[in-house]
């Protein structure tokens, strides 16, 4: 009789169990939330993520540490937290840091949008939206680190692929250009206009000149390693209309809840750490480029960063003065006594008063950078597009003068007058005439000051400009073509990422990337 009774009693609870489950979901489903996130929204967070410096509070990228000082345009002679191409060396506490933003706040949630939108025909703009996107993302995650997990990235979720096999950036480059090609000729002005995204509200014109534009970039890349591959790219994306004037060009826009990442480091703790290099200063100065006078910041007389006031600061050309490449505190100290300067805190600095804000805006893509882009493919010696020696010419000036244009961008203190920048841009048509390529290079080297690994590659791809091996004794490499694997990656995903440390021949500052000939 207990056992019956027993088994009763547990039928019954079944019962019970059963009755509640009915009516468990209606209950604890809100009526008034949303159950889903539009995919703009999700690609919203993508694009503010895809800031060069990263976004703050949050998120940050080894431009500052590691781009930056690599083509000698701003260092630290600290040799705490921030070194990295400031001395040559490997700091496993800033290397992971362009592939942990990357991987974890554009290709993660760009895969998401393009799962969710693909085949969807309401939300075919935002598709190709994302797609564009994340090949930004790529392009820089391959750029700096070289083979990467690429057809099986940011699908843990999605496929439950959550240790990717790495791809070789030979065969990673076709397909970026694949993508750019197929995303930036589907945008459609007859299709849904997706206001809610922060980059452009929806205005498809200015996305496929985005779009087209990466595609030149990337089809430029590959002038020494792929130059059959490189000249269709180039072509394709000139016939499909690039980016030309500073209206169209991609800026993330930072406020007070996103801030700018470096402006937020070079604002805050890092303030009185960060400083133009002697090359970069010398370099602007020697040409009277009337752009260092919008950069640059020195406060005469300081001797700690307390005393770097408003009240002894010169923007001033005359006045400036980098600080040597490769310097540590001591020696940074001593040549700066040795030039007159009262101390290592008498250098110049980038002005975070005026281009280097919290909310200062940063450049994926712009006039100036794609003008000179266009200059060298237009060179009879690579005839990629139409024009020859008098289009390069052409372009090269247009790129100059819209970088110039794009100063007042960051602050109204920082333009440049029309006199002044036609001054300069005529003054630069005569070495263009004897080595247009150096000039080219030189002067993209300058048009993407803050987009460092834009900077980097662009420097590692054609040589220009003719930058001085780093004098750090300490170094562990003349220069950094790469930087090394995350040491979480090389523990965790082990067996692919030996892979490809075996493709790639080793995992060293000083492995070349595969365009990198």
């Amino acid at each position: 009789m207990k056992k019956i009774f027993n088994f009763s009693l547990l039928a019954l609870s079944f019962v019970l169990i059963t009755s509640c489950d009915s009516g468990f979901d209606a209950l604890n489903t809100s009526k008034v939330g949303a159950v889903t996130l539009d995919p703009a929204l999700v690609l919203n967070n993508a694009t503010i993520n895809s800031s060069p410096g990263g976004v703050s509070p949050g998120t940050s990228t080894s431009a500052l540490t590691y781009d930056m000082a690599i083509v000698q345009q701003m260092i630290t002679s600290n040799s705490g937290v921030q070194v990295g191409g400031n001395y040559n060396q490997v700091n496993i506490g800033n290397t992971p840091l362009t592939w942990q933003n990357y991987y974890q706040n554009v290709i993660k949630y760009t895969n998401d949008v393009i799962t969710r939108t693909k085949g969807d025909p309401t939300r075919a703009n935002l598709y190709q939206m994302a797609r564009i996107i994340q090949a930004n993302a790529f392009l820089i995650l391959t750029d700096t680190y070289g083979d990467i997990p690429y057809l099986q990235a940011g699908a843990g979720y999605s496929t439950g692929v959550f240790f990717p096999k790495y791809d070789t950036q030979q065969s990673i480059y076709p397909l970026i250009i694949q993508e750019l090609s197929q995303a930036s000729a589907a945008l459609d002005p007859a299709g849904k206009i997706e206001t809610a995204e922060v980059l452009f509200f929806g205005n498809i014109a200015k996305w496929k000149k985005f779009g087209y534009s990466l595609m030149l970039r990337a089809g430029m890349r590959l002038t020494k390693a792929n130059p059959a591959l490189a000249k269709s790219t180039v072509a394709a994306a000139f016939a499909g209309g690039v980016i030309l004037t500073n209206a169209d060009n991609v800026a993330i826009i930072h406020d007070n809840n996103y801030f700018n990442g470096i402006g937020n480091t070079v604002n805050g703790t890092e303030a009185a750490n960060f400083y133009l290099t002697d090359v970069f200063v010398n370099s602007l100065k020697n040409n009277n480029d009337p752009r260092l006078s919008s950069i640059a910041v020195r406060y005469v007389g300081a001797t700690s960063g307390g005393a770097q006031t408003a009240a002894v600061a010169t923007t001033a050309a005359a006045n400036q003065f980098g600080m040597p490449m490769g310097s540590d505190d001591g020696s940074a100290q001593t040549a700066a006594v040795s030039a007159g300067l009262v101390s290592r805190y008498a250098y110049s600095q980038a002005d975070r008063n005026r281009i280097l804000k919290r909310q200062s805006p940063m450049f994926l893509v712009t006039a100036g950078q794609t003008n000179l882009l266009l200059a060298e493919a237009a060179l009879t010696v690579n005839g990629f597009i139409p024009g020859g020696d008098v289009a390069a010419l052409t372009y090269f000036t247009a790129g100059i003068k819209a970088h110039m244009d794009q100063m007042v961008s960051y602050d109204p203190l920082s333009a440049v007058s029309g006199s002044a920048r036609d001054t300069y841009a005529t003054s630069r048509a005569t070495p263009f005439g004897v080595n247009p390529s150096a000039e080219i290079g030189y002067e993209y080297w300058i048009a993407s000051f803050l987009h460092g690994s834009e900077a980097w590659a662009n420097f590692r791809r054609t040589g220009f400009p003719a930058l001085p091996v780093n004098p750090f004794p300490g170094r562990s490499v003349l220069f950094i073509t790469r930087i090394t694997y995350p040491p979480s990656e090389i523990l965790v995903n082990s067996t692919n990422v030996q892979q490809a440390i075996s493709s790639m021949g080793g995992d060293k500052l000083d492995v070349k990337v595969w365009w990198n000939k």
